[in-house]
């Protein structure tokens, strides 16, 4: 029987892919949309090591062992780069956010999980120092995108680049509490530091949304091992997320209908992470679960959709309150 878009994706996408026959796979449509939604690294490397002879084409392997190495590269060049620039900055809370504390907090290997840009979390007032410290790493301000949200600066050295974000909340009291609670990452030097658990989860889901769940299904793997506390890790966030927690500072944050949608996409693909998304999952009038279920879930839990995902009005309603 031939292997679906969704069986695929969740084989290439494990951390411990159970060995089957993927022969009769969609390798056509998946590769192109893997690269895309930036798969390709973890699938090449379950292919070329794990799966063994899985009656994948050689030619969908070497395309995606190219992306392999070239991401392995790409991301120990980017923060390698970084680390050099903070380094000897001392007596400041900076916050890492996304893609690069996931990589080497969630991920086995730091080549899975590509790091397309630096997010950055500090009080607003430590972003002009910070920026202005990043300009001695030549970091200069980044003129090529659209105008960044108020409270947050781009910048780019040419090679990577970096966001710094003033605020996250709308208020500056949860700001502040996330920066309290946040844990050291002592390999960047002694002002650098991880959210907390529950955090990194609610503003993961956050960023999501504010970005109308436009993005790459990478982010959704993010979620999946921010859920199940990073069973393959040993660090930050190998614990279960606590749900108690969670719940109570999404209500804070007014994110609870945005992260109970997230965690909807996160069970449909994942159905293992069914347990752990129950605990965490806010509760919501029934109205409100089936608009968000047709609208936002389904059409985003969808394998292999090339569109952008339109659901604007929806996510406005969405992200007004919890």
């Amino acid at each position: 029987m031939a292997t679906s878009m969704l069986e695929l994706f969740r084989v290439l996408s494990s951390f411990s892919p159970t060995r089957v026959d993927l022969k009769a796979a969609p390798w056509d449509a998946y590769v192109e949309w893997a690269i895309a939604q930036g798969l390709a690294p973890l699938a090449a490397y379950n292919l070329e090591y794990r799966l063994g002879l899985c009656g994948a084409p050689q030619w969908a392997k070497d395309r995606l062992l190219s992306l392999y190495q070239g991401t392995a590269n790409d991301n120990v060049m980017k923060l390698v780069n970084f680390k050099r620039a903070v380094d000897d900055l001392e007596g400041r809370r900076i916050v890492l956010l996304g893609a690069a504390s996931f990589a080497e907090s969630l991920y086995p290997h730091v080549a899975f999980r590509p790091v397309i840009d630096v997010r950055l979390f500090v009080p607003p007032g430590d972003v002009e120092p910070f920026v202005a410290w990043l300009r001695r790493a030549e970091f200069k301000a980044d003129t090529t995108d659209a105008p960044a949200p108020s409270g947050e600066r781009v910048l780019s050295d040419g090679r990577t680049m970096l966001y710094v974000h003033g605020a996250l909340s709308k208020e500056r009291a949860l700001d502040d509490a996330m920066l309290s609670r946040c844990l050291p990452i002592r390999f960047y030097g002694p002002s650098m530091y991880r959210l907390d658990l529950e955090d990194a989860l609610l503003v993961h889901v956050m960023l999501m949304a504010r970005a109308g769940f436009d993005v790459p299904m990478l982010e959704f793997i993010d979620l999946r091992e921010l859920v199940q506390g990073a069973p393959s890790m040993g660090g930050d966030y190998s614990r279960a997320p606590r749900p108690d927690v969670v719940l109570a500072r999404a209500g804070q944050l007014g994110v609870e209908r945005a992260l109970w949608a997230a965690l909807g996409v996160v069970e449909k693909l994942f159905p293992e992470t069914g347990e752990a998304v129950a605990k965490l999952r806010p509760s919501l009038m029934l109205p409100t679960r089936e608009v968000l279920e047709r609208l936002v879930v389904t059409p985003l839990a969808q394998v292999g959709r090339t569109e952008a995902f339109r659901g604007e009005d929806t996510l406005r309603q969405l992200l007004a309150g919890g």
